[in-house]
């Protein structure tokens, strides 16, 4: 994958805009067809909000755009990887490849944020997208030469994750920019299913690629350069397909009175003054760190304890991801027909609890087609937390601060996950892996609990139950905002009496 003229209005105020309107703003059914007002002795009134003109098409050209470019990047993803274990076989290699790989995506996410928050989030993803082409292409080429210095490699690992920090948290926030609030369960939805599918794509065309590739060019660098190009083509076509969106800026820059570091400020006063923001990225971090992290031990625990020989652990690791992958897609799947219009923080809660129960049944799994079994589920429970939490953040943060926010979200999800590993990994060698998934599924039901129980907890559930209600996204924080302080003033009310 490779995203403002409109300002926020209160819940129910038409917007006069007309490119608010198009950029996927709500405007009520009156300002639209200008019948008058209704007289102040009519009662309250609550005009459902009118869809953009043609935002199925425009949603549609922009997962579609995505999901071309996406496919291209983990090609390139899989390949570079692939390349650099088979080559060094050093740990010292793949770790240095784990953080130039990662690290800068953390680190300009929060700038990120802030850039999609000022500027046109279209514009950014498709600057971010060419330039992460135009590396590879370079890169490609120095290859072509004979050159193939493994810290160009890294440099250009650093470059394509820095893009991917512009791009993530402006795809996040241009999502609910351009598709209507009551179907944004439904779209996020469908865009996990299809990047399940590219998950479960990427790796069997990425591998039918490298062995040719490398049947031809022998194991040397140049066995890359025909995905990289193929990489270079598929960001064109996602460009290209963007181009057609048509996509304002929340808020244009040259409007703005504050530079970039005091909106970076504001975004970050912003996060900690907001309790429902704050409990939810809290969650985001708990389950990060007790269930992702240790799921990143499991082809190790299948190599360890279902050793079947060098061939068949191969195909049995295949068989692993797999596994995973197709769970997520019909995950995916089964979000978007069956629960769109069910509870976000129902189906959030609910998922954790799910992750725990998963990590301790693969931690006892008596054989390798139960292990298969577990992990299966546990990509069918991903959707179950991970789209939902993302909608429930489109739904209850404001439009001109959503970039700032997906940017926090990605430097928690990019962070946690290498501090549990940093910790679970070196007690891989030391503790069976079995002990410590089942530990940390134990642990998880521990913590989510405590987490969901907590006064902020049943706070942050009565808050999300009441966004629910709301018809935008800035209605929505609103009546978030009123249900944390009016759910704590009577909780300390309580206490006092």
């Amino acid at each position: 994958m490779r995203d403002e003229d409109t300002t926020s209005h209160a819940a129910g105020e038409p917007t006069r805009d007309p490119d608010a309107a198009a950029a996927g703003t709500p405007v009520s059914e009156a300002a639209a067809s200008g019948a008058p007002t209704a007289p102040p002795n009519a009662g309250p009134a609550v005009d459902a909000p009118v869809d953009a003109p043609h935002w199925l098409r425009n949603v549609v050209l922009f997962l579609s755009g995505q999901t071309v470019s996406l496919l291209g990047s983990m090609l390139v993803q899989y390949s570079v990887f692939w390349y650099l274990t088979i080559t060094y076989q050093r740990g010292d290699i793949m770790a240095l490849a784990a953080i130039f790989g990662f690290l800068p995506q953390a680190i300009v996410s929060i700038f990120g944020g802030v850039w999609a928050d000022r500027h046109n989030r279209k514009f950014l993803i498709m600057g971010a997208d060419a330039a992460i082409a135009l590396t590879t292409l370079a890169l490609a080429v120095m290859m072509m030469t004979g050159y193939d210095g493994v810290w160009l490699i890294f440099l250009t690992l650093a470059i394509r994750s820095a893009g991917a920090g512009i791009q993530t948290p402006a795809v996040s926030a241009l999502i609910p920019q351009i598709t209507p609030t009551r179907n944004l369960m439904r779209i996020n939805g469908i865009n996990g299913s299809i990047q399940s599918a590219m998950a479960l794509l990427a790796p069997a065309v990425a591998g039918a690629l490298f062995a040719w590739s490398a049947s031809v060019w022998g194991a040397s660098a140049a066995s890359l350069i025909p995905i990289f190009f193929i990489d270079v083509v598929t960001a064109a076509i996602g460009i290209a397909l963007l181009a057609f969106v048509p996509v304002t800026a929340v808020r244009r820059a040259s409007d703005t009175q504050t530079g970039y570091f005091a909106d970076l400020v504001e975004g970050v006063r912003y996060v900690a003054h907001h309790a429902f923001l704050r409990w939810l990225l809290v969650l985001f971090a708990i389950i990060f760190l007790l269930t992702v992290a240790p799921s990143n031990l499991t082809p190790l625990m299948l190599v360890r304890s279902f050793d079947a020989g060098e061939e068949q652990n191969v195909v049995n690791l295949a068989v692993l991801e797999v596994a995973f992958s197709v769970g997520m897609m019909l995950g995916g799947i089964v979000v978007a027909s069956f629960f769109a219009k069910r509870s976000r923080i129902g189906l959030i809660v609910s998922s954790a609890f799910v992750f725990g129960l998963l990590a301790i049944g693969m931690g006892l799994s008596p054989n390798i087609w139960f292990f298969f079994g577990f992990m299966f589920l546990v990509g069918l429970a991903v959707p179950f937390f991970s789209t939902p939490s993302f909608t429930l953040l489109q739904e209850t943060v404001e439009p001109e601060r959503q970039g700032r926010v997906f940017g926090f979200v990605g430097i928690v999800m990019a962070v946690a996950m290498p501090l549990g590993m940093s910790v679970l990994g070196p007690l891989a060698d030391v503790v069976p892996i079995e002990v410590l998934l089942v530990a940390t599924g134990i642990l998880t039901f521990i913590v989510v609990a405590a987490a969901v129980w907590l006064p902020v907890g049943r706070r942050a559930v009565q808050a999300a139950r009441e966004a629910a209600r709301a018809s935008d996204p800035t209605a929505a924080a609103a009546a978030v905002d009123a249900a944390m302080h009016e759910t704590h003033e009577t909780h300390e009310t309580h206490e006092t009496r």
